[in-house]
């Protein structure tokens, strides 16, 4: 009866660190990072020298331009030009000074858009970005660098419908912050003291019962990061597939940078409940042979 009572108290405890290791790392990523604005900006800045971000950028400040230029049978080419010059534009210093303060700006809108009405996509706002290149070019004497329209021209992360899904996870997310990442440890360790208290008769019962659970929760936190880096990739699937083409590449790599934190810690997770899992095993084997068998057992 004890065999079948510990197995199914194994079981529970391996499907609820499963369940709460994503969560917990979720909800400590929202508190931590996207809800700081220096943690934000700092992990959107090396965007900056993305060439996908810049070749994004440099599309869709060109596109808005050529909607108030035209020359005829020059169009091609002046877009080529001013493409190329805008691109160009985006390997300065300036440009990443500028894609800071938009990102600091756009920060705001973000958690706003995540914690606000439906039918509200997540997107970034190049206008402040626009501005820069703008007087850039002008200052340098670009073609037509004047008529570039300074207005909002955004990159969507997020589509409308997407972010009518994820705001409510959004908010209990926010609401809950680190006490589930907490409260993940404080139920492993109870598990381990529960065993041991509940231990078979003397100190080897007690010891081998601590260990197996030991490893059980070792074994359901490598399992819980495994579910989250999967939850991930599902996530970036789902979300990228609702982006226009022409944004794809820049949304992308913008979803990246701010959940490269989160993949981080799925490998640390992983790698230190699988360590942890093998250890508690091997110390099992070890206390079989080496601890006494206490006498009328």
């Amino acid at each position: 009866m004890r065999t079948y009572f510990s197995t199914a108290l194994s079981a529970v405890l391996l499907v609820l660190l499963a369940v709460l290791v994503p969560l917990s790392a979720l909800s400590a990523w929202v508190d931590l990072e996207i809800d700081d604005t220096d943690r934000y900006v700092a992990a959107v800045a090396p965007l900056a020298s993305d060439p996908d971000v810049r070749n994004t950028v440099a599309d869709l400040i060109t596109d808005e331009a050529m909607k108030q230029i035209d020359v005829g049978p020059l169009q091609d080419t002046v877009r080529d030009f001013l493409h190329q010059a805008v691109q160009s534009f985006t390997t300065t210093d300036a440009f990443q000074a500028a894609w800071n303060a938009a990102n600091r700006t756009a920060h705001e809108a973000v958690t706003a858009a995540l914690d606000g009405q439906s039918g509200e996509s997540v997107t970034i706002d190049l206008a402040p970005v626009t501005d820069k290149v703008k007087q850039n070019l002008v200052d340098n004497g670009v073609p037509f660098a004047d008529q570039i329209p300074v207005q909002h021209t955004d990159i969507q992360i997020i589509s409308a419908d997407r972010a009518d899904q994820l705001r409510q996870s959004f908010r209990w997310l926010r609401a809950a912050g680190v006490w589930p990442a907490v409260g993940t440890l404080v139920l492993a360790l109870l598990a381990v003291v529960l065993a041991w208290v509940r231990g078979g008769p003397g100190r080897r019962g007690s010891a081998l019962a601590a260990l197996s659970a030991t490893a059980v929760a070792g074994a359901g936190f490598a399992i819980g990061a495994l579910v989250l880096r999967g939850a991930l990739a599902y996530a970036r699937n789902r979300v990228l597939a609702e982006v226009p083409g022409n944004e794809k590449d820049g949304a992308a790599a913008v979803y990246d940078a701010l959940t490269a934190s989160l993949r981080t810690t799925v490998w640390i997770v992983f790698g230190t409940g699988l360590a942890l899992a093998v250890c508690a095993v091997a110390a099992r084997i070890w206390a079989q042979r080496v601890l006494p068998v206490p006498s009328g057992a």
